[in-house]
């Protein structure tokens, strides 16, 4: 089993504290990232390790998903429930100044079963993914 794995790095002009609570609280995802339309939560509280909920994924429909990997603003995985797809959307966050962030995304898919012969297009879909959320992230970080 082969991972394909995209890594992007961005620097957001936003306090990592914002930038982290935007990518862990997947509720209020559809306010500023119009590539997930509708998300629902299921655990209750703040979000955290083991944090579960679900989001409409193109081709999959609604999909459930857990927060892993949870470190309060430092990391965090956000891990699909896909029979055929396992990894998920890795961000790493780092302090820069203030008011700046280091944030490096890792999408992970590891094709399973007959999505293996998908895997020479993957990485693009995965690419294109990264780059969407990451470009509707800053806008919604950096509008004025």
């Amino acid at each position: 089993m082969s991972e394909i794995i995209y890594k992007k790095t961005q620097v957001l002009k936003a306090p990592i504290e914002k930038v982290f609570k935007t990518i862990t609280e997947i509720e209020n995802f559809p306010k500023w990232n119009p590539t997930t339309p509708v998300t629902r939560k299921i655990s209750s509280g703040e979000p955290r390790q083991g944090s579960e909920f679900e989001m409409k994924v193109r081709g999959f429909g609604m999909v459930k998903q857990t927060l892993d990997e949870f470190e309060q603003n430092k990391q965090v995985m956000i891990v699909p429930h896909i029979k055929m797809l396992g990894g998920g959307h890795r961000f790493i966050f780092k302090k820069l100044g203030e008011n700046e962030t280091r944030v490096n995304h890792e999408m992970i898919m590891i094709p399973k079963g007959i999505f293996k012969l998908f895997s020479p297009m993957m990485k693009k879909m995965g690419e294109k993914n990264v780059n969407a959320l990451a470009d509707c992230l800053e806008k919604y970080l950096e509008k004025k």
